[in-house]
Parts: structure tokens; C-alpha cells; sequence
């Protein structure tokens, strides 16, 4: 049996009958469709929507945001779901290639439907077509292919029969998800075709918990118990896999220490005594200390990005040895580890077994649980007193009185800016999903979109954002879409006037913050070293219709986070802070190349000290 229908009412169908399934849970995979219109796909996956209400379709701002709050979904979701994303032809399609890239480097899932140049040929070169001397088979849509996991092109309607299982495949799998980009050219999309009833038959997929090799498990368990000083080394795969439980009870159990990258910070809760919290250049000086002396590191879901390692300096024991838990043999294999690939959750429980009654040693034990509790001691002192007294506020009271104020399963959401370092020392972590930080492609305009996609993903949970004023000035768009659909966040917008993140790197390079302030032009300098620009973010916030309460200390941000509360549409509370004080590091490094030649006596100086932190990268074999 066939039924006749477009591509697009085809791709539709389709999609509202695919279903995930793990551990026995069965839930519908898509959400729903995010999507802006024009000539590329008004007439074919508009007017499939259209008929498809209870495939729902929300109308977003901007197409960058749309794919943001996509991945804030799916991360919600624990990649368990995933929403999709269309849009016209040209910059529609090509303003969804940043959302792209971050969703792949994050190992997110998202579906884009990017409209496409005529299949035909035939009105060529069609508007916003992008034209090539050398091939007529291209678009600008093939700027997606670098940044996708999977990528196709529908030129006929019958190849869409064999398409669509490939997009749910490499969507689902753990090891290979992403970006998948499905290219609808705008003509065929309303072509009909008799289509195979079974295509459009529910589908159940099914995410297994693959396991390593056994043998690989006993050379690990060797490994562990021969070990003095392990670590390990928490990344976002364990909370994708569900096994924050079973983490605890291992370090409970071992005594082995956790420490957390970004993504994976509040796989384990704050105040558990194993905690050693952030991880790498921007982590807590004993997890530093620690990882520093670590004779076998155990990395569960974790890519070891160069924040994580601090740029492959931070594990200096000449005798360490890597374990790594992944489901990616890619990742795997990092570090010349000995790769148990497989399931995070599946894995550590047959580990455990192996290990029997093994545990660190009790002086180990000991010096971990009282770095906990130092640390902890620390953040209370920074989150009452923060750098300085002087006004205006600083961002670490900032982010103390909103930890503080937060229930623990309330979510927290950052990107980019000087924040992200804040909260990964200073952070403390209730709920594997109350620290929601994007920062495996550091997005800046992630942050209210991502507040948007969290709340779609779990309306059952308070969501909290951190937005910095270049953050907010870039994208801060689904503020209107969030009043539209009925999405209830809180935004703290903390504004400081410029850069404040890259203007300290700028600094420590012996830049001077070139750039990184919004000012005025001096005119009799020609540089930007004016006074402040007159730019009112709060009225501007009021315009896109959200409730804004201004607050300038701690008292009147935790009178304006209560009322916040009360509010029935999203909330931005406005708060300006300082440009310069930050949370100061603890003996990790970053690479950033600087200079070899430089007039600058600054960048001199930190030529010779980028020299010596050199000598303390590691190659690992």
C-alpha cells in the first residue's frame, strides 16, 4: 500500500512516528519543529506543518537561536530527544551553521531542514543563490557538511525513503550524534511521490548499553588497584548515560576523587566528600593539585578538551596512565589511554565488580575529604566578600546569591564571557542538570535561547540565566518567542560594559584590553578609550517585553530573584558589575599564543613567562 504525498508532508509524517526507548522507557523522540519561513520553505515543510498540528511548530526570531535551543533541549533531554529546525534558502539556512558546529562539538543531537536552490536548474541562479564557475552542484547548504555528523541532499522524492531511517540512525546513536542536516531544495519539497505506508509505521529506537571488552575491564581493575593517587575525571557522558548514581557509589565505595569539566560538572553533588569540583585551567586548586600528582586517571565521557587538560599540562606524574570510559572509541582512545568503550552507567557497574573491595588509601581518603571541605570554605568567603568592596557589584556575589537562592533541581545556564571560569570553581552543584554551561564551542548568544529549550525540555524545573551584556547584545531574541509560547525563565543580565573575559586574556598577554571595552572613540588617540557608551540594555529588554527589576547589591538581587518568582512571563534582572574583578586561577595554564616580537614590554614579559609554561606540556604515548 502507498499514500501520495509531498516530500515535506512525507519528512513530516515520518518524523512525528519516530520514538526512543532505554532501559524500558518509551517516549516520542521530536518535540516539535522551530522555524522561520520564506521563499525556501513557505510552499513545502510550511505548508506540511500547517497540516501537521500535533507536529508543533514555533515561530523563533532568529535562525542561529532556533538551533540553540534545539541543543539546550536535547541536553535537558539527556539526548534522549532532540527538536528540528527549518528555514528558506541562503542566510536563512547559513545563519543555522554556528548552532550546527555547536551542537556537533558538543555531541548534541539536532535535525536542520535547510531549504535549498532549485533542484531543476531551471530558474537559475534563483535569489540568494550562491554561483559556481567549476559545478552547478553546489549551495551555500554545503557550508554544513564540515560541522554535520550526517549530511544529505533530497534531489528526487524517492530518495527521501532511504534518507530518513540514516537521520534517525546517526541521531540516536551515542557514539556518532550530532548535527544532522537533511537539504530540502525548495521545488522538491512540494513534488508527490506514492510513498510505502510502512515508512510512516511507528518506529521505537533503541539506545543499548553497549559494554567493553572484558578483557580490557581486567587490564583497568589492574591498573586501578596498582595505583597510589587516581582521579576521575568527569565529563558530560556521564550524565548523558545516567550514571551519576553509580559514579557516586564508586567513588563512595573507592575513594577515588572526582573532579568535572564543564559538561560534566554536577555528575556528582558538591558536598560529596570525594568532590574535588572544576577541573583544568579554570578548576579548583585541588583538583589542580591533585591532577597534578594523578598516577591513573579515569576519564568517564569526557573529550579532554584543552580547558580540561589545561592545554596538556595539567597531568604531570611522568608514570601517569589514562582509563577512559566512553562510548565514542574516538574519544576512547585519547591520551594513549586504555579505552573501555562502551556505557558510562554499564561500564563503572561491571568495574566495579572487578575491583571487588578495593579502596585509596586511608591517608588518600583523608586529604581528599578535607580538600572538599577547604574548598567549600573558600567559596563561602569569595561568595560573601568577592574581590573588593568598591562598587559596582561583583560577578562572584552575583553568582553566590543565585547558587544560594536556586532549589536543587533548579537549572543554571552560562556560555561565554568571564562567567563560565566563575562557575566552574565557585559553582555548587546540586542535580546533574542544575549547572547547564556550554562550553564546548563557548557560543556567545547561546544563553537565552539555551533558557528557552531547557524550559521546553522540563517545565517542572526553575530556569536561571547568566547573561553578560555581549552575550545579551548578540542574541537575545528569543526573549519575544518565550512570552509567545508561554515559556516562564529568569535572565540575570550582568552588564560591565564590554569584554570582560577576553579583556583579561588581553591583559595577561600584555595587550592592555584592546578592544574589549564599549567605548568611545578618542579622537585625539583614534583609539577606543572614550567614556562609556550610553546604551540602556534594561529598557531594551522592557521593549521585547520581558518584566525587568534592576538591582544593585546583593540585597536588592535577592529581593529581585523572590519577586522574579512571581512573575507569569520571563523576568530579566538587570545588575551591573565589575569589568575587572574576576575569580582569580589557581596554577593552571591555557595556551594563547602571544607575540614572538612585540615593541610592548607587556607582551615581552609574557612572551618569556608562555615560554617557560611551555616546558610543561606533555605528550602522552
Amino acid at each position: 500500500m502507498t499514500i501520495k504525498l509531498t516530500v515535506a508532508q512525507a519528512t513530516i509524517k515520518f518524523l512525528k512516528n519516530q520514538y526512543i526507548e532505554r532501559d524500558g522507557v518509551e517516549q516520542p523522540y521530536f518535540g516539535g519543529c522551530f522555524g522561520i519561513f520564506g521563499h525556501g520553505n513557505v510552499a513545502g515543510l510550511g505548508q506540511a506543518l500547517q497540516q501537521n498540528p500535533d507536529f508543533r511548530y514555533y515561530q523563533c526570531r532568529n535562525e542561529q537561536s532556533m538551533v540553540h535551543t534545539a541543543v539546550a533541549y536535547a541536553k535537558v533531554k539527556n539526548r534522549l530527544g532532540a527538536m528540528v529546525c527549518t528555514s528558506s534558502i541562503g542566510p536563512g539556512a547559513t545563519n543555522m551553521i554556528t548552532g550546527a558546529a555547536l551542537a556537533t562539538i558538543n555531541r548534541l543531537p539536532v535535525l536542520l531542514l535547510p531549504g535549498d536552490i532549485f533542484a531543476t536548474r531551471e530558474p537559475n541562479p534563483v535569489l540568494q543563490q550562491l554561483e559556481s564557475n567549476v559545478t552547478q552542484d553546489i549551495s551555500v547548504n554545503d557550508c554544513f557538511k564540515p560541522v554535520s555528523k550526517y549530511w544529505d541532499r533530497i534531489s528526487r522524492p524517492e530518495q527521501l525513503i532511504y534518507s530518513l531511517p540514516e537521520v534517525m540512525r546517526v541521531l540516536t546513536s551515542q557514539a556518532e550524534m550530532g548535527t544532522v542536516t537533511l537539504s530540502m531544495p525548495q521545488d522538491v519539497q512540494t513534488f508527490a511521490y506514492d510513498y510505502p505506508e510502512e515508512l510512516f509505521k511507528k518506529r521505537v529506537w533503541s539506545v543499548a548499553r553497549p559494554r567493553p571488552d572484558a578483557n580490557a575491564l581486567k587490564k583497568a581493575a589492574e591498573l586501578i588497584h596498582n595505583a597510589h593517587t587516581p582521579v576521575i575525571v568527569a565529563g558530560g557522558g556521564a550524565t548523558y548515560s545516567d550514571a551519576n548514581e553509580i559514579l557516586h557509589q564508586f567513588a563512595t565505595k573507592t575513594g577515588i576523587p572526582v573532579g568535572e569539566t564543564f559538561a560534566g560538572k554536577g555528575a556528582v553533588r558538591y558536598d560529596a566528600p570525594y568532590s574535588l569540583g572544576g577541573l583544568g585551567a579554570t578548576g579548583t586548586k585541588y583538583a589542580i593539585e591533585i591532577a597534578n600528582e594523578a598516577d591513573v586517571v579515569i576519564g568517564i565521557g569526557t573529550r579532554y578538551s584543552d580547558f580540561t587538560t589545561a592545554s596538556k599540562s595539567i597531568f604531570q606524574n611522568p608514570e601517569v596512565k589514562f582509563i577512559n570510559i566512553n562510548i565514542s572509541d574516538f574519544d576512547a582512545f585519547k591520551h594513549a589511554a586504555l579505552p573501555l568503550v562502551g556505557d558510562a552507567k554499564a561500564t563503572l557497574e561491571e568495574l566495579a565488580e572487578l575491583l571487588g573491595d578495593f579502596e585509596v588509601s586511608a591517608d588518600y581518603r583523608a586529604r581528599i575529604k578535607q580538600m572538599n571541605k577547604a574548598w567549600d570554605d573558600e567559596v563561602t568567603q569569595i561568595y560573601a566578600e568577592g574581590n573588593g568592596t568598591v562598587p559596582p557589584i561583583d560577578q562572584a556575589i552575583v553568582i553566590g546569591t543565585l547558587n544560594s537562592f536556586m532549589d536543587d533541581r533548579d537549572i543554571m545556564i552560562n556560555a561565554s564571557g568571564s562567567a563560565p571560569g566563575d562557575l566552574h570553581k565557585l559553582w555548587r552543584a546540586t542535580d546533574p542538570k542544575n549547572f547547564h554551561l556550554e562550553y564546548g564551542y563557548s557560543t556567545m548568544g547561546y544563553e537565552i535561547a539555551a533558557g528557552l529549550g531547557a524550559k521546553m525540555a522540563d517545565t517542572s524545573r526553575e530556569v536561571y540565566i547568566i547573561c553578560g551584556d555581549g552575550g545579551y547584545l548578540m542574541n537575545n531574541h528569543e526573549i519575544i518567542t518565550a512570552i509567545q509560547e508561554g515559556y516562564r525563565f529568569t535572565i540575570l543580565l550582568l552588564n560591565n560594559n564590554g569584554f570582560a573575559s577576553i579583556g583579561g586574556l588581553s591583559q595577561s598577554i600584555g595587550s592592555e584590553r584592546f578592544g574589549t571595552r564599549y567605548v568611545y572613540r578618542d579622537e585625539n588617540s583614534g583609539q577606543l578609550s572614550g567614556d562609556f557608551l550610553p546604551v540602556d540594555l534594561a529598557k531594551n529588554a522592557e521593549s521585547l517585553g520581558a518584566v525587568v527589576i534592576k538591582a544593585t547589591d546583593r540585597a536588592s538581587l535577592e529581593q529581585a530573584l523572590a519577586e522574579s518568582k512571581k512573575q507569569d512571563r520571563t523576568t530579566v534582572i538587570y545588575i551591573e558589575t565589575s569589568l575587572y574583578r574576576t575569580v582569580k586561577g589557581y596554577n593552571a595554564w591555557w595556551e594563547v599564543p602571544i607575540a614572538e616580537v612585540s615593541e610592548s614590554e607587556g607582551v615581552q614579559k609574557a612572551f618569556e613567562t608562555y615560554k617557560e609554561n611551555k616546558k610543561t606540556q606533555k605528550i602522552y604515548l
